[in-house]
């Protein structure tokens, strides 16, 4: 399978063919379930837009705990029939639709209470397994208080009885929803980001199409589409509004945070999963990293950026010490994420007890509204969304085979897997950093060694310790549609959560490389960079505060960066960032600088060569 190129020439000619042609399909919103209907719609042989209005999953898609799984608090709340159907999609994504991507992950389930609490967890993970668990990943085990402190030599003897250890699984969550969109595009869809939908076209009672602003530019123009599918997420009530009808559900929006600690602060050979008095936290293996997370509490305010406090830091690391021989502090902590989730909003008024579910529906003809739902069963979501679609269709259209289709670089994964070596050798890249590029791209990691072949330079990390290749900065901006500094650095990679500065080092050397591609000038990558360090500035200050008012003001303090091309209101724009940074400076007045007393930085990185 070839890849897909979403540079920007292939945005240009698209938006060109958007605006032209009628399609019979046009998808709302570029996060994994609105990349799944096109693709469901693409491969059943209709014509297919998806439009964008950021980037790439730049919403709850890249914020999630990046695991696929069933959810064990959902059979705990006796929800069954969510929790089959998401056993069933993990088992196909590790197996057949994303190998690539999607790799199992062992928990340790602490034990506190003798005889009942192992009956009573014992029998719900035997459940999960019985499930669909086993089916894919190895089953649980049970586990003495001594085997448990093997696994998990960090935590206190005095924090445990015993454990259950069991498996799920994970992925980068950017990486995959960005997979899904170049899967649509290989297919044949037409997909664009950056293009906002700010209105819909009707004629008499039915919604024939949507009215969209390319926000590189300011152009307007009309999509028109037989049908069209809202996956809007947390903007679904937005999107309803704007087509004049009255939504049959609403979402109510949960925000979630995530720490990001260097692998050595915690001494753990597995993944542990912990109970808090409103749900549970995981602290996840990620890399050279943890992930520790999440939060789940109401959410009112910005939807684009939403804030992490620090509230919400010190309740995730209140819980973990709980249970850690050596505690964490701020200091710690390299990287902060906060995520939404769109739940559909039931009687309760504790955002962890909303539905998971999703529903469909359509407020008005031509219309079809997907919300609710979790990332693992995102297939299922889009699959339904297309049915209901295709009912208002004159045309017969096929039965979805998403369900049987491999992703972009899941075809030729293994057998280059079983190559990494040669791999290495031919390249001169350390096997580790072939690892590294099969997991992230699968098969598709031929094309960056393409790269590395003929720049020997683009074989070099980013900037010293990173995991990341100069030549993925390269392919991010050629093949998977990155058009900001922040694409790159928050999405394409995960350095704005994975390194101590956030990206903040690395910056400069990243916009050059992007310029490459993007032909930018020198005022050009000036502002990117400006904008990112101010944004990371922004992003800092917001989680000294003590709340999600004051959080979210001095997260807004750090605005979208200006379009590249086409804006004459881009010099105003700019002057008003660079005001804006001598505010943000003192909202951080003695914080810890990137490069003074953040920690010892962590294990050491990725080798560069063989």
């Amino acid at each position: 399978m070839s890849s897909a190129q979403l540079g920007p020439r292939y945005r240009e000619s698209v938006l060109k063919e958007m605006a032209q042609g009628e399609f019979d399909l046009l998808v709302i919103g570029g996060g994994v379930v609105g990349a799944g209907a096109a693709l469901d719609a693409v491969t059943r042989g209709l014509t297919v837009a998806l439009l964008e209005a950021h980037d790439w999953a730049a919403g709850t898609s890249s914020r999630s705990s990046k695991l696929i799984h069933g959810g064990l608090r959902y059979l705990e709340q006796r929800n069954f029939a969510l929790v089959r159907e998401a056993l069933k999609e993990r088992g196909l994504l590790l197996n057949r639709i994303a190998p690539h991507l999607v790799r199992p992950v062992p928990f340790l389930l602490p034990l506190q209470h003798r005889v009942w609490e192992r009956f009573y967890i014992g029998s719900g993970v035997f459940l999960y397994d019985r499930m669909g668990g086993a089916r894919s990943v190895p089953g649980h085990r049970h586990l003495s208080r001594q085997a448990a402190l093997r696994l998990a030599p960090g935590i206190r003897s005095e924090a445990l009885i015993g454990a259950i250890q069991y498996y799920d699984a994970q992925m980068d969550d950017a990486r995959f929803a960005l997979t899904v969109v170049r899967s649509a595009a290989h297919h044949g869809a037409k997909v664009a980001r950056g293009a906002r939908v700010i209105g819909f076209v009707r004629e008499g009672a039915q919604v024939v199409g949507a009215r969209v602003m390319d926000v590189e530019t300011d152009q307007e123009f009309v999509v028109r589409a037989k049908q069209i599918i809202n996956a809007t997420g947390v903007w679904t009530d937005d999107t309803q509004e704007m087509a004049g009808g009255r939504g049959r559900f609403h979402v109510r929006v949960s925000k979630g945070v995530h720490l990001v600690v260097p692998r050595n602060r915690i001494q753990l050979d597995t993944g542990l999963i912990l109970r808090t008095e409103k749900s549970v936290l995981f602290v996840i293996p990620w890399g050279r990293h943890w992930i520790i997370g999440t939060t789940d509490t109401d959410w009112q305010l910005d939807k684009v950026h939403p804030a992490a406090s620090s509230t919400d830091i010190s309740y995730l690391l209140d819980h973990v010490n709980a249970v850690l021989r050596t505690p964490l502090g701020p200091d710690d902590v390299e990287g902060v994420y906060a995520g939404l989730r769109p739940l559909l909003a039931g009687e309760s008024e504790q955002t962890s007890k909303l539905s998971r579910e999703h529903s469909v529906s359509q407020p008005v003809p031509g219309l079809t509204v997907i919300a609710g739902g979790k990332y693992t069963t995102y297939r299922v979501m889009a699959k339904d969304a297309v049915d209901v679609a295709r009912r208002a269709m004159t045309t017969s259209v096929p039965d979805s085979i998403t369900e049987r289709l491999a992703l972009l670089g899941a075809d030729g994964y293994e057998a280059l897997w079983n190559k990494r070596n040669a791999l290495a050798t031919s390249s001169g890249l350390h096997v580790t950093r072939i690892e590294h590029l099969l997991h992230r791209y699968g098969s598709c990691s031929t094309d960056v060694l393409e790269l590395i072949a003929d720049d020997a330079t683009l074989g070099e990390p980013v900037s010293s310790g990173s995991d990341y290749l100069r030549a993925e900065i390269v392919y991010a901006t050629s093949h998977e549609g990155a058009l900001h500094l922040d694409d790159v650095l928050t999405r394409r990679t995960r350095i704005s959560i994975e390194e101590w500065d956030r990206g903040s080092g690395s910056a400069r050397d990243v916009a050059m490389l992007m310029a490459r591609v993007l032909d930018w000038d020198d005022v050009t990558i000036e502002r990117e960079v400006d904008h990112y360090v101010l944004r990371v500035e922004a992003e800092r200050a917001s989680q000294r505060q003590p709340d999600d008012q004051t959080a979210d003001a001095a997260r807004l303090g750090a605005p979208d960066i200006v379009p590249l091309r086409g804006d004459s209101r881009g010099g105003a724009r700019e002057a008003a960032q660079h005001e804006l940074v001598d505010d943000i400076a003192a909202m951080t007045d003695g914080a810890t600088k990137p490069s003074e007393g953040l920690g010892s930085g962590g294990p050491p990185a990725l080798p560069a060569r063989g």
